[in-house]
């Protein structure tokens, strides 16, 4: 059953962890680019916060002077119940995920909210789908993970390429990406995480492989290799240490225009040292591929 086929919600997305770096950078987006008409929210735990942000976005968008305020909390139950209940979409930059992160995607399971972050962390994104994957079926709500740099250019250009290429044959892509920047704090905060959890990680990832259905018949893997020298750019390649691996062959397994065996991987482009610099990047909706029927989640 879907939830929200019920009373009309006052709103169709709600943007949780506004005040903070990537949050109001998404915030300021939708302040010039939400569609008339789209009734969108800001929520967060600091009133006082959420109504400085709303007057720099009035500055932006005059209309905004009057936007929605929703006042929440990572750690409080109710009020990201509340949240969930009260709007179609629910987009979240609050992380570390694997800290912060699960009691809204429980909310959101349980109200048929659909749910969007941009999360990098693998132990997050495979607790989800055990213990919220079920719940999500039974409500209708798409958990939609790594809406972020982590994954849309990487997973928008592995798709856009293999569209190019002769259906039902065995590929091999290798992508190469160069971004400039720094980490954000959070972003910071999220990858000390994951480096000092990487047991734990390696243990969710084991019980969600007992959980999750297997295709018969198809393969496709993400291989990590090494740092290297790549020809193709002239510069020096290191695979991406976050989540990517374990997502993306997910989509070739399930889409029937690859071949059973396919391989994909995507590495930092660097013009003198094999070690890549990462900027953070709005939220962006995270692509269905053509034929396949996606889990809930991950």
């Amino acid at each position: 059953m879907k939830r929200q086929s019920g009373p009309e919600r006052p709103y169709d997305i709600a943007l949780f962890g506004a005040t903070g770096f990537v949050g109001a950078l998404t915030a300021e987006y939708l302040a010039a680019h939400a569609p008339e008409g789209c009734r969108w929210a800001v929520a967060g735990r600091s009133r006082a916060r959420l109504e400085q942000l709303r007057e720099r976005l009035a500055a932006i968008n005059p209309a905004c002077a009057g936007l929605p305020l929703v006042v929440a909390d990572a750690g409080d139950p109710d009020s990201l119940r509340a949240l969930a209940e009260s709007t179609r979409v629910v987009a979240t930059t609050v992380g570390p995920y694997v800290w912060y992160g699960e009691p809204l995607v429980a909310a959101c399971a349980d109200a048929g909210t659909d749910y969007a972050d941009l999360t990098g962390e693998p132990e997050f994104v495979d607790s989800v789908y055990i213990r919220h994957d079920a719940r999500a079926r039974e409500t209708g709500a798409r958990l939609v993970h790594a809406c972020g740099f982590d994954s849309v250019p990487h997973d928008l250009g592995v798709y856009f390429t293999v569209q190019q290429l002769p259906r039902n044959v065995p590929l091999r892509i290798d992508g190469f990406v160069s971004a400039g920047g720094i980490f954000s704090g959070g972003t910071f905060a999220s990858a000390l995480t994951a480096m000092g959890r990487q047991r734990h990680a390696a243990r969710t990832a084991r019980e969600r492989r007992h959980h999750e259905p297997r295709l018969m018949g198809r393969r496709a893997r993400a291989p990590l290799g090494a740092p290297r020298f790549s020809r193709e750019t002239g510069a020096w390649a290191l695979p991406l240490p976050t989540l990517d691996p374990g997502s993306w062959p997910a989509r070739p397994r399930a889409w029937s225009g690859t071949a059973p065996t396919s391989g994909t991987g995507t590495t930092p482009r660097c013009g003198r040292c094999p070690w890549p610099s990462a900027a953070p990047s709005r939220s962006a909706p995270s692509p269905r591929w053509p034929g396949s029927d996606p889990p809930a989640s991950g």
